[in-house]
């Protein structure tokens, strides 16, 4: 069975992006959200393998979604995305319990590297 994947961040064609690259290595999307208080209802929905979160976003931000589905379930896989210049951010992500970084603008390669790895941790 194909891996679940939530993709969420604020942007269309990011999520669009991530997607095509989750399909076309054989990874089913179950859901996309626009901000972190979607993705939490989303999470808990679908409850997925994992999510790709993008750290700023209106509403709720990354960081706060990933706390409160790590609170939801404490094993779930979450990979942050952020652009260059958030490492303190990633910073934070990571000690909230993220299990991963990509970087903007993706390169297809490390984004399916990232998730192989984390789904396999």
């Amino acid at each position: 069975m194909a891996n679940r994947i939530l993709i969420v961040d604020d942007a269309a064609f990011m999520r669009m992006m991530i997607k095509d690259i989750l399909t076309k290595n054989g990874f089913d999307v179950v859901g996309e959200a626009s901000d972190g208080a979607q993705a939490v209802e989303l999470y808990k929905e679908h409850t997925p393998d994992l999510v790709t979160m993008d750290i700023t976003m209106p509403e709720m931000d990354g960081i706060t979604a990933l706390k409160e589905i790590r609170a939801l379930n404490s094993d779930a896989k979450v990979i942050m995305c952020s652009a260059m210049g958030q490492q303190a951010m990633v910073i934070d992500a990571i000690q909230a319990g993220a299990k991963d970084f990509i970087v903007k603008p993706f390169q297809a390669e490390r984004v399916i590297e990232a998730i192989k790895k984390t789904l396999e941790a």
